[in-house]
């Protein structure tokens, strides 16, 4: 690989690929360079921002009748998809940090919750990022306490005499030590730990209540003590198991779905060694030559916001409202805030489908209405069951694209695009794309007819 093949593989899996004046500005950096300014980048924590809304109090809320009280319950839950758009438009913006962005998408499907709230949304993913590269004890804590996970992990139901073993099960299961290393006598004894781990009603924010805790002795992983859930996260870390599979996690999330077990154990020695420092761990990941092999590259299938976020830096794409990135992430099978289950999306190969790949491969051409969409949308609660869309509010331009691609001679310029749209090879060159756009007349009308061309084809679906 060249160096500049380097840089755009590496930004696609520490982001969501490069916008054309930012390919422009890094092409030709070193590859040492841009990996420390992706970290430096990312030091800086720019949080979602939340929708502008006066929330009832709790007493004003009982005070209303029950119609009122329905129509307030209404009108907050079609904030959280504000939340949503608002998230997709700071992925996709170069004022924003691409690392930080992908670690936090990462971890948001590391740790699979539904949120009921915009704001209980906007507060835990906000959380998430604010230690997306920091320490994973400071994170996995942080989730602990956070009132979208205790509501639907049911550890709000999780109290002394009658503990409930829901979060404490998933704790160990999908967040940190992975099956097989644990037993159901574990599961009990965590799960007394975190009991009165609460949500306040009134504030949303955590509350520890301390007639509802068993402050008894507990046995767990072969250790006795008085322990609380700040202990079990620790006896768990100290396991080096833990810190395994998290790291064949991110193996498959950021090189490649086959596992390289000696990669892997590489990333874990140095997760483990550094006291579960995430950026350590990832520095050390995009800095190592096997990331940059050609078995781990253009292998990834991108999932729905990679691809909508990679095509929004690519077309300066405009949403004009939260419907235009609810349906595709929706169709596709990917909506934020809304994972299928606990263990979340399970990416790879279950991305694509005879009616998602359609959509996939002719999302460009939306977006520059070549064609009329219409697919039926999958039931949710802000939309009325089986409503058809025939097109969405958004739009896009190649202005940076032409910009950039100016100087390129006519002949040259189908292998240029294709370089930079692309992480495996088409060919261009003679092919029924390069017919279309030597029709174009203009220089912005061929980048157009490349892009279209390129974005239709399966190799596009590939990071």
């Amino acid at each position: 690989m060249t160096e500049e093949q380097k840089i755009q593989h590496l930004y696609w899996r520490a982001g969501f690929g490069l916008s054309p004046t930012a390919f422009q500005q890094k092409r030709k950096l070193p590859l040492n360079k841009v990996i420390k300014d992706l970290f430096k980048a990312a030091k800086k924590i720019q949080p979602v921002q939340m929708p502008h809304y006066n929330l009832p109090s709790a007493e004003s809320f009982k005070a209303m009748s029950k119609a009122e009280r329905l129509i307030k319950k209404k009108e907050i839950q079609k904030l959280t998809p504000e939340i949503n758009l608002n998230w997709v438009r700071q992925m996709a913006s170069d004022d924003y940090s691409c690392l930080q962005e992908k670690m936090t998408l990462f971890w948001h499907g590391h740790f699979a919750c539904e949120s009921k709230r915009f704001d209980y949304a906007a507060r835990q993913i906000n959380s998430i990022r604010a230690q997306a590269l920091g320490n994973f004890r400071d994170l996995v804590l942080a989730i602990s306490k956070d009132t979208s996970m205790i509501l639907y992990l049911n550890n709000q139901q999780n109290r002394k005499n009658k503990p409930n073993e829901n979060y404490a099960r998933e704790l160990m299961e999908l967040f940190t030590i992975g099956r097989g290393n644990y037993s159901e006598q574990d599961v009990k004894e965590a799960a007394r730990a975190f009991t009165g781990w609460f949500s306040d009603r009134k504030t949303g924010e955590f509350k520890f209540t301390e007639r509802q805790h068993d402050a008894d002795s507990k046995t767990f992983m072969g250790k006795t003590g008085n322990w609380n859930g700040d202990d079990i996260i620790d006896l768990i870390l100290d396991r080096k198991e833990t810190a395994t599979f998290l790291a064949r996690k991110v193996y498959r999330y950021f090189v490649n779905e086959k596992i390289n077990d000696k990669n892997v154990a590489l990333l874990a020695k140095v997760l483990y060694q550094s006291n579960y420092n995430i950026g350590t761990m990832m520095q050390t990941l995009f800095e190592s030559d096997w990331f940059y092999a050609k078995q781990n590259v253009g292998v990834k299938i991108k999932s729905p916001v990679e691809l909508l976020v990679g095509m929004s830096k690519v077309l300066n794409l405009k949403f004009g409202n939260a419907k235009s990135v609810l349906f595709p992430q929706n169709y596709l099978g990917q909506m934020l805030f809304r994972p299928p289950n606990v263990a979340g999306w399970p990416g790879g190969k279950t991305w694509i489908d005879n009616s998602t790949l359609m959509l996939r491969m002719n999302f460009a051409a939306v977006v520059f209405q070549r064609v009329e969409l219409s697919l039926e949308l999958k039931d949710q609660p802000e939309q009325p069951k089986a409503r058809r869309l025939k097109n969405l509010d958004i739009s896009g331009d190649v202005v940076a694209l032409t910009k950039v691609f100016s100087n390129v001679k006519e002949a040259d310029l189908g292998l240029k695009l294709e370089g930079y749209l692309l992480q495996v090879p088409f060919g261009t060159k003679d092919s029924f794309i390069e017919t279309l756009a030597k029709e174009a007349e203009t220089s912005e009308g061929q980048i157009k007819a490349y892009v279209l061309g390129l974005m239709s084809l399966p190799e596009y679906q590939v990071c």
